[in-house]
Formats: C-alpha cells, structure tokens, sequence
C-alpha cells in the first residue's frame, strides 16, 4: 500500500516500425561499420521482421535481427558481390530463412458458427476465431481450446443467452434439446482466460442455430450479460491495432470502452469502421449486415 504500481504495455507494431527506423538500424549500421549508402531498410522489410521472426513485447529481438542481416550484408559488400544492398521483404526471406511466427490475418467466412474475436497476449493484440458446430445430442455444451475458468462462464452466458432469445432470434427452441453444442477456441496450446470474448462467443451460437454467417471483416470485443448487455473490457488499443493488422475493416467495441479510443492512433482509427454497442442486438446487426433490417432485433424490454 506504500507503493504505486505502474503498468507498462509493449510496444505497437506502429512504435516498434519507428523505433527500429530512427535508432536500431542507424546503431546496428554503425556497429558494423556500415554507412547509410551502403545499406537501406524498407518499411515493408522492417514490417516483416517484426510480424514474421519477433513475438516480443521491447525491440531486443528485432535489433538482433536487423543485426544479423547487416552482418550477412557486409559479407557480400566486402566479397563485392554487393555495391549497395536495399533490405527488402523477399530479401529478408533469404537472409533469415523460414518465419518464425505466423500472424492471423481475415478469412472470408462461409460457414455459419464461427466469429472473429479479439486478445490481448504478453506480446500485444491477436485476433482468434471462435468455431461452433453442432450434432445431435441431448443439449451439452463442450469447450475446447485450453480456456480458464472465465472464459468458460462466457460460453456458458452465451449458450444460456442464445436459448433465452431463441423466438427472437428466428431459432427453433425445440433444436437446444436435441442438440449438443462444440465450442472451440484455436490454438489450443496457448492458456486463455477473460471475459472478453462473450460476444463472439454469443455470435458464433447465433450463427450456428440461425444458419447465418457473420461477416468476415468484422471483429467483436466484449462481456456479455445474461440481459444482452455488453460491458467493458481491457486492452483495447492492442486489440484495434490486431484488428487492423489482420485486414479487418470494422471493430464491435463495448460503448462504455469509448473512453479508450483516445490511446488509438489516428492512422488506425481512420481506416478502421469502429462500432460502439450497448446490447448484443446492436452487435449483431452489424454482425450479421442487418444493421438496416434489424432481423435479428432483441427489444430492450425482453
């Protein structure tokens, strides 16, 4: 109690790109005894070592690897294979061999009772897909993917929801009864926990029992209540800039998180679609593309 706890995040994707172009390159130039005509970095090839071979919160990673590559370059300046060596992705390819890490980018979903989400890693924001199927079965749920004790109450609030709503929803209440439920969460080594995926949780089981799909540019952050409310969560400027990282254009926020739009840099917020929800309802309009129609309309009052 005498002591005041300072919370530090990583760094984003955007500040490492600066970081590495103002200081770790010109410093690893010099360690090397390279001059700046002698050696360029891209953007691009910057972008690609910090999302292809680091999975880091700081930049110790990436100066190792921008060091590696000078160092791979003076051979072949010194050898006078080289007279000047612009750093390109495919280059970066050649000199550091196979990527380490593989990002998760927007898929084009075809099938219903799959819903894009949003984390929050040690590393920085990541989007996850979340994945239902259903067979026949007297009504259980099952959850796979390695998810804590909150994250499974989240399905549990999802499923529970999902069959509260069911005659607005457009659902036979009848297939609860005689349907068991699969919910899976990738990358099932990986420990995750949070309430945050509630309402790709809730999104994902309205998709599996309606037959609809939902739109695969869209991302969901949020904890869901039994009444359908959306409550804040955190970690949201890492999980906009996931988001945008990925190819996604538009972002389902809790409209209670509005507050943390502030932490966002412009350059996101201006190709990003960000949508701010109350209620599950608005969620899922937008979800769903029936933002005009209301087809999926759940009033207030039910």
């Amino acid at each position: 109690d005498r002591m005041e706890v300072i919370t530090l995040d990583g760094y984003t994707e955007y500040e490492k790109l600066q970081i590495a172009r103002r200081h770790l390159v010109p410093r690893q130039l010099g360690a090397h005894g390279l001059k700046d005509d002698e050696i360029t970095f891209t953007d691009d090839a910057l972008r690609k070592i910090i999302q292809d071979y680091t999975r880091e919160a700081g930049v110790r990673s990436l100066e190792r690897r921008i060091g590696a590559i000078c160092r791979k370059s003076v051979v072949k300046i010194v050898g006078q294979q080289w007279t000047h060596v612009v750093v390109t992705p495919e280059l970066v390819r050649t000199q550091l061999k196979k990527e380490v890490f593989e990002s998760e980018g927007s898929e084009n979903i075809e099938i219903p009772g799959i819903a894009t989400g949003l984390a929050v890693t040690s590393v920085g924001g990541d989007i996850l897909f979340i994945e239902a199927a259903r067979m026949k079965g007297k009504g259980n749920l099952t959850l796979t993917g390695h998810l804590g004790d909150v994250m499974r109450e989240s399905a549990q609030i999802a499923q529970s929801y999902i069959r509260s709503k069911a005659e607005p929803l457009g659902v036979n209440s009848a297939d609860f009864e005689a349907t068991d439920v699969h919910l899976h969460v990738p990358a099932g080594a990986i420990p995750k926990d949070g309430p945050s995926a509630g309402v790709a949780m809730v999104m994902a089981m309205a998709s599996l029992f309606s037959g609809k799909t939902v739109r695969g540019d869209v991302a969901m952050t949020g904890e869901v209540t039994l009444r359908g409310r959306v409550l804040p969560v955190g970690g949201i400027k890492m999980k906009v800039l996931a988001a945008h990282r990925a190819g996604l254009t538009t972002v389902i926020l809790p409209k209670r998180n509005e507050k943390d739009l502030d932490d966002i840099p412009q350059e996101v917020r201006d190709t990003l679609r960000i949508v701010l929800v109350e209620r599950i309802d608005e969620a899922m309009g937008v979800a769903f593309g029936t933002e005009a129609r209301q087809e999926y309309s759940i009033s207030a009052g039910e």
